[in-house]
């Protein structure tokens, strides 16, 4: 009796839940929080502190700043050709992308391996370099007969260029963990390819998707040395914000150079949370 009692009460305690402290896990350990303050400080020293300065630079002027900023005809036109040629791109993106990720993948051709590393030369070709093979292959005595130097294709052949490894590289790994088991059973079930792919594989595929779209907007939307040569920065045309805010400060406004760095953070911020928001139902739905 007494050693069911006793067996009883350790299986008690065994199902007994964890505590809060417990769930939360253990405190920091003195190598926890020396890293973490290491971190901490090295994310300040690089993010924070001249995020923090450029907002105290642009508001020390007041909403005047702002206003005049946001007045301004060409800026005007900048931040609309940016934004608008960012999404654009960051849409073809997602699905080309995509597309490119399953077939580094799911399938076996000859230079497979040779296409998965140049995919990645975007990412490691200085910016202006990558401007400069554009307008070789695309401006004036084009090799290959399109020019589009100076014309708002430029700016969106100049970001695809730049923002094309995102997608490709966030959901690549995603596919790789993929397991074909689920999938061979759905076919087995009589389930269409399509069908196949919208309810079993997109699901898992969507945050990847939408987290490389995020990088790829916001890349997008800060690129200058890609578009600084093809484009021709046209006022009202083809100039870009970044190109924008470098005119600012070459012209000693550094007020209105800060604004323009501060909308453009709060644009890439919003459209940042708009994707994780978008992604979470898409995956919720799926």
């Amino acid at each position: 009796m007494a050693s069911s009692v006793a067996v009883g009460g350790r299986s008690a305690r065994k199902r007994r839940p964890a505590s809060s402290s417990q769930k939360s896990g253990a405190a920091l350990t003195r190598t926890s929080a020396f890293g973490l303050g290491v971190s901490m400080i090295w994310f300040s020293l690089l993010v924070l502190i001249p995020l923090s300065a450029i907002i105290v630079k642009a508001t020390g002027g007041g909403w005047s700043t702002f206003e005049s900023v946001l007045t301004n005809d060409n800026t005007r036109a900048a931040l609309g050709l940016t934004v608008v040629a960012s999404l654009i791109i960051t849409a073809i993106n997602m699905v080309m992308g995509t597309i490119i990720a399953w077939v580094l993948v799911r399938d076996r051709f000859p230079g497979k391996a040779l296409l998965d590393l140049v995919i990645d030369i975007p990412f490691a070709m200085p910016t202006i370099v990558a401007g400069l093979v554009l307008l070789s292959l695309y401006g004036p005595q084009s090799p290959i007969g399109v020019e589009v130097s100076g014309t708002r294709w430029s700016v969106l052949l100049a970001i695809a260029f730049v923002t094309l490894p995102f997608v490709v590289r966030t959901v690549q790994p995603v596919l790789e963990e993929l397991e074909t088991d689920v999938e061979d059973a759905a076919a087995s079930l009589g389930a269409t390819r399509f069908t196949t792919f919208r309810r079993v594989i997109l699901p898992a595929l969507v945050p990847a998707i939408f987290a490389g779209a995020a990088l790829s907007f916001a890349r997008g939307i800060s690129e200058y040395g890609a578009l600084v040569l093809i484009s021709g920065n046209l006022p009202r045309s083809t100039e870009v914000v970044s190109v924008r805010l470098f005119s600012f400060l070459e012209g000693g406004n550094t007020e209105a150079a800060a604004a323009v760095a501060t909308i453009m953070l709060v644009i890439a911020l919003l459209a940042i949370v708009t994707l994780d928001v978008v992604q979470r139902r898409v995956a919720r739905r799926g």
